[in-house]
C-alpha cells in the first residue's frame, strides 16, 4: 500500500491549522482588554459612580457582553473563516437558544408572580 492511501496523523487537512493560534501580540492585546473590562466595572461598583444601581447593572452587563466578544476573538480565535464558518454557526445557535431559553423563563416567572400573588382588593385576613 502506498502512503497515499494512509496519511500520516496530524498532517490529513493541509489547512487544517490555518488561523488556530494567536501571536504573544494578540495575546497580550486580548489580556489587556480583559483587564480593562473587568477594572471598570469594578470600579463603577466600588465607587458608585452612578446613583441608579440599574443603570449600574445594565452598564456592567455591557461590559460582560464585549469582553465575552474580547474572549471569543483573542483566545478562543473564533471567525467566520474558522472551520469553515461552523463554529460561528454553531455560536449563533447556542445564543439563539439561551436568548429563547432565558426569555420564556423571565416570561414564565414575571407571570406566575403577577398571577400568585394576593391582589389589592383581597385582604388576606378576611379569608377563611
Amino acid at each position: 500500500m502506498s502512503d497515499a492511501a494512509h496519511p500520516k496523523p496530524g498532517h490529513d487537512h493541509p489547512d487544517a491549522h490555518a488561523g488556530a493560534h494567536g501571536s504573544m501580540g494578540s495575546y497580550m492585546i486580548g489580556f489587556g482588554l480583559s483587564v480593562i473590562l473587568t477594572a471598570i466595572p469594578f470600579w463603577l461598583v466600588m465607587t458608585g459612580v452612578f446613583a441608579n444601581p440599574q443603570a449600574t447593572a445594565i452598564i456592567i452587563m455591557a461590559f460582560a457582553v464585549v469582553q465575552i466578544v474580547v474572549h471569543m476573538i483573542y483566545f478562543l480565535h473564533m471567525n467566520t473563516r474558522s472551520e469553515g464558518g461552523w463554529s460561528m454557526m454553531a455560536l449563533i445557535f447556542t445564543l439563539v437558544l439561551v436568548v429563547i431559553t432565558l426569555s420564556g423563563s423571565m416570561w414564565v416567572m414575571y407571570h406566575l408572580n403577577h398571577n400568585m400573588m394576593p391582589m389589592s382588593q383581597h385582604d388576606m385576613s378576611q379569608m377563611p
